[in-house]
């Protein structure tokens, strides 16, 4: 489980398509290790990955071909800045929200505009998905709990705060990039819910 409140980003050293699952190996800026060992996971640009291998200034993950297929991390270069964040701990302070590590689907950056000190993005999310996200609600995008402060359409719309632009990827995205959606987990149980108790009736 992760809340959304993202720790630092790294950088992909490694790409190496002829493993399967595909080994995904990166570069960080200080030692890793305090926060992560072989066997925990650890959200990359929001998806939820086991360290398969260590040291101090890098991790490998290995991912499914089911996880390329429906996340971004099919699309990362060498020297791609990834969002990182590692698992929580029973005892941490919990900010941001509920975010499982379990991508729905990936959106597109339709439009960036400047507003001061902030930035806005405007995302294009999949047609199955924007129902879940609600105006002044949670969304997770790239791992980042945000909140989605107008929907219209396909697309809603998040405002980033200075400090949000220096400690994760966001300031490097450009219109016609992709970007991981993670949806409310409440809005996806109350779903699961309703239907349960409508198929009783």
């Amino acid at each position: 489980m992760f809340s959304g409140i993202i720790e630092t980003v790294a950088n992909l050293s490694v790409n190496d398509m002829s493993c399967s699952p595909r080994r995904l190996c990166f570069e960080t800026q200080f030692d890793i290790r305090k926060w992560l060992s072989i066997g925990r996971s650890i959200a990359v640009d929001g998806v939820c990955l086991t360290v398969v291998e260590i040291d101090s200034h890098y991790f490998c993950v290995e991912a499914s071909a089911e996880t390329l297929s429906c996340t971004t991390l099919k699309e990362l270069n060498i020297g791609a800045k990834v969002n990182i964040e590692p698992a929580l701990a029973a005892t941490d302070r919990f900010d941001g929200h509920l975010v499982s590590g379990h991508v729905d689907g990936v959106g597109t950056v339709v439009r960036i505009e400047d507003e001061n000190r902030t930035r806005w993005l405007h995302i294009e999310a999949p047609d199955h998905l924007i129902k879940y996200i609600a105006p002044k609600g949670s969304v997770c995008v790239n791992g980042t709990s945000l909140v989605s402060h107008k929907v219209e359409d396909r697309n809603f719309h998040v405002n980033l705060i200075p400090h949000t632009l220096a400690v994760t990827n966001f300031a490097d995205k450009k219109v016609g990039d992709h970007v991981n959606i993670e949806v409310d987990l409440i809005a996806r149980y109350i779903e699961r819910l309703s239907e349960s108790w409508v198929d009783r009736e």
